[in-house]
Order: structure tokens, then C-alpha cells, then sequence
């Protein structure tokens, strides 16, 4: 019998409703939602001013990993930057998925967005995935000055699976000695692999856009068997013993959905390391509400609550209005 849940937020009944039920998960489902199509990365461009270029940059087995850099027509030099992590349950997407969202900011702050095409599980095992996105980073900081990007102004950024592997990326950068990483936004992120949260425990059943069970599957497929001290924190950050050090941090969830209180409880350590952590839990919404619906109220001010954010961290001059 599952929990007692906190509602909806009424203005996403009749949507949710409408939204097309997911099987149990399993290969042949993983293959069926790879394949659904999304609208092209022309679609999303077609009215702005941006130059897109293509490159590859080798993983640490040589594999070669995509990236897309868009960049501002006119704009030169000096430009802040958005490394992009798309979600996906860390078993499907790709770098073009919710591109939507990192777009706003290359429209309100001239951001030079780069998005990476990680390996997916369950191809893709272990540290894999967030080794291919630490690449990507390093790439990006070592291109900095022909990218036109100012090094001091790199936010690493994602939602769910790729809120995750965020989190990842920013605990690798700070171990291994760069690159330098201004802020991290980590949106509904998927942190902790244990699945034993309250939180957790309300969203189990069939009904859901990412439940307990969906969730369980998901890390299976990215661990294998492994466990206790064979996880690593840059898979599972939720493990990661010390959260001092971390740059400015940006957790969003919804109060209905399965992260909700492992998001709180990233926050709350990095508040306990004495870190810089602003954490916003959005009444009645479910995992990936703001993205799936951007145009619901509560969904408008959860993208602007971000957008509001990165203005401040990214030019933090008093009185300064972008």
C-alpha cells in the first residue's frame, strides 16, 4: 500500500492525465523510448542568432564523445557558460533533450551553451557516464579562449539523471584539481542510488512519471552488482563524504515526486559543510514538471526561479540588473 502522497498541483491534473502510461521497464522499452522522436536541434534555432559547431573529444578509453557548442552570433569573447547534461534516467536521451531550457540563458545572458552526448547504461557501466561528461568539461575549459568563454564563468548544469551526473562532474572537477566550475544547477536530480528515502517510498506503483521502481531499474542498470564501497559518489554523489569545497549550488524538485528528499538532503549538507546552497521545493509538482509543462504557473516560476539565480551568480555586482 503506498504512502499517503502530497497532491498535484491542480493545474496539472488534466495534463498528467493525459500523459501516456510507462510499462515496466525492461530492454525492449528502453530501445521503444530511444526511438520516440523529439523535435530537431533546427527547430530550436531556427529564430535565434547561433552559431552551432560539432567536435568530438575522446574519453578516457578513446571513445569518442559528442559535444555541440552553440554560441551568440556576435559575440566574440567573455561570454559565461552553460555545460549541459541532459536527463534521461542515464539510459536514454540525448544532448539535444530539454535543450529548451539551457537556450533561455544563451537568450537572456549571451551564454555559450555546450551539451554532451554521455554513454548510456546499461551499455554504459559504472563511472562511465560521468567520466564522459568530466571530458567533455575538461575540453570545454581547455577551449575556453577559442570557445569565447570566460574560464571564471562555467555552470555545470542538468536535470534529473543529468542533474545527477552533475553533481558528479562538480565533485570530480573539485578532486582532481579543475577545471574551475563557477556554479552548479541541479534540477529534480538523481542522486542516491539507495532509493530509501520517504519520498521514495510515496511514488511506488504503476502510476507516475518516475517511480521507486523506475528508479531501482535505473541505478541496476548503471551498477551492475555492484555495492556498498564499489559505488562511486561521482556515480551515486549522495555517498560523497565531504561536500565542503562545492561551488554555488542551485537544487530545484517538486514536493510529489521520488528525489524530493534526497535533493533536500544535498542541500542541507552542503549548508552543514558551510557551503552556498539555494534549494527551492516547488509545491505540487512531480518529477520533470517544469519541463514538461513549461507554460503551467508554477512551471514559469520554477524556470524563472533558475534563470534568477544564474543572473546573480553569474554577474554578482550589486545593483547589477541583466
Amino acid at each position: 500500500m503506498n504512502s499517503p502522497r502530497p497532491d498535484l498541483d491542480p493545474e496539472f491534473l488534466a495534463p498528467v492525465a493525459e500523459l501516456p502510461s510507462m510499462p515496466p521497464l525492461g530492454p525492449e522499452v528502453i530501445e521503444f523510448v530511444r526511438r520516440l522522436p523529439q523535435p530537431p536541434i533546427e527547430t530550436h534555432l531556427r529564430d535565434r542568432a547561433v552559431r552551432r559547431r560539432e567536435v568530438s573529444v575522446p574519453a578516457a578509453d578513446g571513445t569518442p564523445i559528442p559535444l555541440s557548442v552553440l554560441s551568440p552570433a556576435g559575440r566574440a569573447t567573455g561570454a559565461p557558460c552553460v555545460y549541459w547534461i541532459h536527463g534521461g534516467g542515464m539510459m536514454w536521451g540525448d544532448r539535444f533533450s530539454n535543450i529548451d531550457i539551457p537556450l533561455e540563458w544563451l537568450d537572456r545572458f549571451g551564454a555559450v551553451v555546450v551539451t554532451v552526448d554521455y554513454r548510456l547504461a546499461p551499455e554504459a557501466t559504472g563511472t562511465t557516464l560521468v567520466d564522459d561528461c568530466y571530458h567533455g568539461l575538461r575540453w570545454v575549459a581547455g577551449n575556453a579562449a577559442a570557445l569565447g568563454i570566460d574560464p571564471g564563468r562555467v555552470v555545470v548544469a542538468g536535470a534529473s539523471a543529468g542533474g545527477g551526473l552533475a553533481a558528479g562532474v562538480t565533485l570530480m572537477a573539485r578532486d582532481l584539481g579543475g577545471p574551475a566550475v563557477a556554479a552548479q544547477l541541479l534540477s529534480c536530480p538523481m542522486l542516491d542510488h539507495r532509493n530509501d528515502t520517504t519520498s521514495s517510498r510515496q511514488y511506488t506503483g504503476p502510476d507516475g512519471v518516475w517511480t521507486r521502481e523506475m528508479n531501482e531499474f535505473g541505478w541496476r542498470s548503471v551498477l551492475g552488482d555492484r555495492t556498498g564501497e564499489e559505488v562511486s559518489p561521482y556515480v551515486s554523489p549522495a555517498l560523497a563524504g565531504d561536500l565542503s569545497g562545492l561551488p554555488a549550488t542551485y537544487i530545484d524538485a517538486g514536493t510529489a515526486e521520488v528525489f524530493r528528499d534526497e535533493d533536500v538532503a544535498y542541500a542541507t549538507r552542503i549548508w552543514a559543510a558551510g557551503g552556498r546552497a539555494e534549494l527551492h521545493m516547488w509545491a505540487g509538482g512531480f518529477h520533470g514538471f517544469a519541463a514538461l509543462f513549461p507554460h503551467v504557473r508554477v512551471s514559469a516560476a520554477a524556470r524563472r526561479a533558475q534563470a534568477d539565480w544564474l543572473a546573480r551568480v553569474l554577474d554578482p555586482r550589486p545593483g547589477h540588473r541583466d
